[in-house]
């Protein structure tokens, strides 16, 4: 099990890149997230819903993405309160005390899950969240330590050297461990190093004498590496844009969920993508994205709140482009119901009237993935995507469809062509439908990328990072097996 000193510590990255590493040895593995909290989900092929990273960890097992490699879901929806998804299926909104309580249900699931691929697989590879030393929730623990203790599991620490502060992360989070815990964790991992290893050297040194416990591996920090995130919205730059490049504007919402769709823009280099988060200066675009989130009728309040409707506006009439995804789709219609309460206080919200449609949000989630033909700038291409969304919307009859999907017509383009949007998620992932989009907002010469492509060789950039610079003959131990993967 890979546990961190911190969130973002790189626990996700170290499995994914051991999954491909042990793919490549010809073992059987799997990866295994027993708790996860993020707004980032993917859909699997039973039509269950599991974090992202997990989806990412399948690819690298050369695996399709199963409910039992996450089978606690939590989505949060206010700042106490977050949907629980066990299974893949949403259960309830629970605040987190109601949770707390309901942990034992929720372990049984994580139990059945574990079992059921140990029995699949030579290895699992298992990744913790967040901290294990976060003392308010080592009770009922099923995320980090409770686990590793109920099934027996010896466990790595990761921390992040880039933060600043490493030793103090892993020798502070073992401290705060019970003996049997500390005695759990067989060795460390640095992440993110940059600089000259010999100077690390008598750090090493000192943390093994201190602990008794060896240092597996220090990782080199992996300029432009991509591999879609967790939960924290990536803003940086993946790569050097052109001068002429095509600027995007993106809301950052309270609740903004699967804003992984955004990565291949990122990766593009004809554009500019901002985001934009509360009380921040919104500069000029060629194309607005509302994107996807977990309470659409609270994040509008909060889009008018911040100016963003004046904004759209004045965009609009300049001959900007607008394009809403998910609940960014939903927000551009006419009104937004939710008589049941499904994502917050039972009520309706007037929309932003920029589409010829209304929403109703209903109890039961839609969770497809779905391929089809997009329909946009006089071109017709192939794309395809997922779908996770609880609202249902009603087009007006001669409102013009975005998208010919396997189950029917889906999205709604504007009357003058400058607003659309849709249920679709992963819109940018398919090169001749980022092609399409980019052209319709306004790039007249606008190659797609291939971002399946790109996230295959960060894995294999990772797998051999992790070949050159982790002790692989001790992880191997850990997990029972020997060289060739035999135990």
């Amino acid at each position: 099990m890979v546990q961190g000193t911190t969130s973002d510590a790189g626990k996700s990255t170290l499995v994914a890149g051991l999954c491909r590493v042990l793919r490549r040895r010809g073992i059987a593995v799997a990866p295994f997230k027993p708790q996860n909290m993020a707004l980032n989900s993917a859909v699997t092929a039973e039509g269950g819903e599991i974090g992202r990273a997990q989806a990412v960890q399948a690819q690298a097992c050369g695996l399709a993405p199963h409910v039992d490699m996450n089978p606690v879901l939590l989505k949060p929806c206010s700042d106490t309160g977050a949907q629980v998804i066990i299974h893949g299926r949403a259960v309830d909104n629970m605040e987190a005390a109601s949770y707390h309580d309901y942990k034992a249900v929720a372990w049984q699931a994580v139990a059945d899950s574990h079992q059921r691929l140990t029995t699949q697989y030579c290895a699992v590879l298992v990744e913790g969240a967040g901290s294990p030393a976060e003392i308010n929730l080592r009770d009922r623990d099923i995320a980090n330590m409770g686990f590793a203790e109920r099934v027996d599991c010896p466990v790595i620490l990761i921390a992040d050297i880039d933060r600043g502060g490493v030793f103090a992360h892993l020798v502070g989070t073992l401290e705060l461990l019970s003996p049997s815990e500390q005695a759990r964790i067989k060795g460390f991992v640095i992440n993110r190093f940059r600089g000259d290893i010999e100077l690390l050297k008598p750090g090493l040194d000192w943390l093994e004498q201190r602990t008794g416990k060896p240092v597996l591996g220090v990782l080199p920090y992996l300029h432009g590496l991509h591999l879609e995130a967790e939960d924290a919205v990536a803003t940086a730059e993946s790569v050097e844009k052109s001068a002429d490049a095509l600027n995007i504007v993106v809301p950052v919402l309270p609740h903004i969920s699967n804003h992984t769709d955004f990565d291949p823009l990122r990766l593009h280099p004809q554009v500019r993508i901002n985001f934009v988060g509360p009380d921040q200066a919104k500069p000029p675009a060629d194309l607005l994205i509302l994107p996807g989130s977990k309470s659409v009728r609270s994040d509008l309040d909060w889009l008018r709140e911040q100016g963003w409707e004046g904004y759209l506006k004045r965009h609009l009439r300049y001959g900007g482009r607008v394009l809403g995804i998910c609940g960014g789709y939903q927000m551009l219609g006419e009104w937004v119901d939710d008589p049941l309460g499904i994502e917050g206080p039972i009520g309706s919200s007037p929309g932003l009237d920029l589409l010829p449609l209304s929403s109703e949000l209903k109890p039961e989630k839609i969770l497809r993935n779905s391929s089809g033909q997009l329909f946009l700038g006089g071109r017709q291409v192939p794309i395809r995507g997922y779908e996770i969304h609880c609202g249902v919307s009603q087009t007006a009859s001669d409102a013009p469809s975005l998208l010919a999907l396997e189950q029917g017509l889906d999205g709604t383009l504007s009357e003058d062509g400058q607003v659309a949007g849709c249920y679709l998620h992963g819109l940018f992932e398919q090169p001749e439908a980022c092609a399409a989009f980019l052209h319709w907002a306004g790039l007249d010469q606008a190659p797609g990328i291939d971002y399946v492509a790109i996230r295959e060789a960060g894995i294999e950039r990772l797998a051999d990072t992790l070949e050159q610079h982790l002790d692989l003959d001790a992880v191997l131990a850990l997990l029972g097996l020997d060289e060739g993967g035999g135990r």
